[in-house]
């Protein structure tokens, strides 16, 4: 039997060794904490880390004004029905300049609660005055990850995700630039510049549009002309894409650089009536996969 004071001494060691072992527990665990990837964090944003079974991420950044409310609904409708799974991780968002009236920044305000898809820039609203620089130059600033490639894309044409990504798939995901060629006839992704419809770039471009002195002083002009005279001035974009006839202008509305609208289409713009786009989605059967259901009698 064991004597009352070395019981009490092996107690007290015990005890000793547990406080220790406690405090190293926690101090580990807040260190890995601190240097592990927050999944959760990245998910409040609506923006999460690469996911191994998507091949590539995308991040599509449509450029419209704050008064255009329902433009953004209805666009939420268009793309929130579609998914470009498994093959890549698509995030769409709205990009705003400054707000300057006082109920922009109520029902923006609730937009942002409800949908978290928008994005406000620290610019005025323009076509040709800065804001998409701004964009490209502010997103590696303020995104939670990288992606793999980044659009711009106006708020009047029609984008099809799936499509989208198997045409990206197979690129280069490094000094990519990709999009619908201007002039309208030509096929020659290496000749002018990518119409600002939408174009891709890839991530490295997006930073070096960020950093770079060629950029930074030549903000003022058409939007898209400017992208593709940064990117020849900086001796970018070795790899060129211009996907044509799947990209083009909505039928009749813009002579060469629109055509009817064909089963293989990846974006169709300038779709700005209400009777355009129910031409467009009409044609391209948006609604097939609904689901049969007793509440609506269609």
């Amino acid at each position: 039997m064991l004597k009352p004071k070395l019981t009490q001494s092996i107690l007290l060691l015990l005890s000793t060794i547990s406080i220790i072992l406690f405090i190293f527990f926690i101090s580990f665990s807040i260190q890995y904490n601190k240097n592990s990837p927050n999944i959760s964090t990245f998910t409040n944003k609506t923006i999460t880390l690469k996911n191994s079974s998507h091949q590539f991420t995308l991040f599509i950044g449509i450029l419209t004004r704050p008064d255009k409310y329902d433009r953004r609904h209805f666009l939420r409708l268009i793309y929130g029905t579609q998914s470009s799974s498994p093959i890549a991780k698509t995030d769409v968002k709205f990009i705003l300049c400054n707000l300057t009236k006082p109920e922009q920044k109520i029902l923006i305000a609730l937009e942002i609660m409800r949908f978290d898809d928008i994005i406000i820039l620290d610019c005025h609203e323009n076509m040709n005055s800065g804001k998409t620089y701004t964009y490209f130059s502010t997103l590696p600033k303020i995104l939670p990850t990288r992606y793999d490639y980044v659009m711009k894309a106006d708020d009047d044409v029609f984008i099809r995700l799936k499509p989208l990504a198997l045409s990206l798939h197979t690129l280069p995901r490094f000094d990519l630039y990709y999009g619908f060629v201007i002039p309208c006839p030509s096929m020659n992704p290496f000749v002018h510049y990518m119409s600002g419809m939408g174009f891709v770039l890839s991530w490295d471009l997006v930073e070096w549009i960020s950093d770079s002195l060629v950029t930074v002083n030549r903000t003022f002009g058409p939007e898209d002309k400017l992208v593709g005279e940064w990117l020849n001035s900086g001796k970018k974009a070795k790899n060129r894409f211009s996907n044509k006839p799947a990209m083009y202008d909505y039928p009749g509305t813009n002579g060469r650089c629109s055509h009817d609208l064909i089963p293989d289409t990846i974006a169709v713009h300038r779709v700005k009536k209400w009777d355009q786009w129910l031409h467009v989605l009409s044609f391209f059967n948006v609604t097939k996969d609904i689901k049969p259901s007793k509440l609506y009698n269609l």
